[in-house]
């Protein structure tokens, strides 16, 4: 890393420090928290653009995967709902899946022709009324146990820290599907196929209430070691008398500690991320995964698999989301499908990628840190700049119009800051070598 990137590291640190001293270090934590996230979520999605040139516009789904992962191995169990009808649901699952797999075979083995397209429109159509037959009835059963309170077959009671690999094997999971289908197409396919996945995972996560509770959304996940909840540091009379010694309010220092320890572990994790992404970058496979980006037609002459290349790395990538996605919904503690916005979690990262520099790990990292301190920070301090501009004003259309319009001053300050990156280094702040 030469001098020019460490003077923009040391600048983005300056961004947290001084917000830290002129606002609040409990908000700079909470910054940080998100840009580590981001960043690592940034990483992701390098891999597939960066790497291979890779069109990823469901980044959403994919970290709403993760999410999910998590209610599904560490929320409690619900043993009403297993009994009125979890099994059957597993059982019609398994039997969906069982018709899909028939259906592959089936065209596999039977020779192109009416008799193979009238076999398979029969197969499908009936294994799919079959699959309902035994599927609604079981989710119904589900839903209608304490609705209010659980109305879901809940999860495997596991620690925090288990969902996060797992939330990178369920994104891998969607990810192999999708580009199997699409990787073979031109690449706006990839583009369209992973922004319907999303949307259909989203709306999945809020319509089946059986499988995490949809828009009631679900709450009281555990916290991954070693972070506690702030409430047992309150009542920790060692805490107490640490807090009392250094003059600290006990309220304010559990919260500080609580995301100094969050910021611990998604920096460790953040670096181990970012070590083997730079490991693959200069391994032979990523000059390979590079020439395939930059020549697809000069790499099959030479004897590459381009399509099975290109799906290595979707699934790596997604995989890093997920994991991600995993991670965020441990630290929120929730799980709520209906703030996945393709805006916060499509839109931005793709920002932090571009303004950081795509094809370069440093510069996702860069991207996502700059960029997570100015959508949040822009929150906080929008309606301030505002209200101030439009302090002289007189009272009217134009004042009221531009108070309402306070709400959307980040979205401002992102297109800016991405024009003018895009002007004057069109290749991000830390370009790829």
């Amino acid at each position: 890393m030469n001098m020019r990137n460490i003077i923009l590291f040391a600048l983005v640190a300056a961004l947290y420090i001084g917000t830290g001293f002129f606002m609040s270090w409990n908000l700079t934590l909470n910054i940080l928290t998100l840009g580590l996230l981001s960043s690592i979520m940034a990483l992701g999605v390098n891999m597939q653009w960066g790497y291979a040139g890779l069109f990823n516009t469901g980044i959403m789904g994919f970290t709403a995967l993760g999410g999910l992962a998590v209610v599904l191995v560490t929320a409690p169990p619900v043993p009403e709902g297993w009994a009125l009808g979890g099994w059957r649901i597993v059982g019609a699952l398994v039997f969906g899946a069982a018709v899909i797999a028939a259906a592959v075979q089936l065209y596999k083995r039977m020779h192109r022709g009416f008799a193979r397209n009238v076999s398979l429109i029969m197969l499908l159509v009936i294994g799919f009324f079959a699959y309902r037959a035994i599927l609604d009835p079981a989710v119904d059963a589900v839903e209608s146990y304490s609705p209010a309170l659980a109305g879901n077959i809940g999860g495997l009671g596991l620690p925090a820290l288990v969902s996060w690999p797992v939330g990178a094997l369920l994104a891998a999971a969607a990810a192999w599907a999708i580009g199997k289908v699409s990787l073979g197409l031109r690449s706006d396919y990839l583009a369209i196929a992973t922004l319907g996945i999303a949307e259909i995972v989203i709306a999945v996560l809020k319509n089946e209430d059986w499988l995490a509770r949809g828009v009631k959304n679900m709450i009281g996940l555990p916290r991954p070691w070693p972070v506690p909840y702030e409430v047992n540091l309150q009542q920790s009379a060692s805490f107490l008398d640490w807090a009392s010694n250094w003059g600290f309010d006990p309220m304010l220092a559990s919260s500080i500690v609580v995301k100094l320890l969050y910021v611990l572990v998604f920096t460790v994790v953040l670096l181990i991320v970012i070590w083997l992404a730079e490991l693959a970058l200069s391994s032979p496979w990523g000059r390979m995964m590079r020439a395939i980006r930059d020549n697809e037609v000069a790499a099959e002459a030479m004897g590459k698999n381009v399509t099975r290349r290109h799906l290595q790395v979707f699934v790596i990538g997604s995989a890093v989301v997920g994991f991600a996605g995993a991670m965020m919904t441990t630290m929120d503690g929730q799980l709520t499908p209906g703030t996945y916005q393709p805006l916060r979690y499509t839109f931005l990262i793709w920002v932090m990628v571009i303004v950081g520099g795509s094809g370069n790990n440093w510069g996702s990292v860069l991207g996502g840190l700059l960029i997570g301190w100015l959508w949040l920070i822009v929150e906080s301090l929008g309606p301030g700049v505002i209200s101030v501009i439009t302090y002289g004003m007189p009272d009217g259309a134009l004042k009221a119009h531009l108070l309402d319009s306070a709400q959307n001053m980040r979205l401002l300050t992102l297109g800016v800051i991405l024009l003018l990156v895009l002007r004057f280094s069109p290749r991000g702040l830390i370009p790829e070598k």
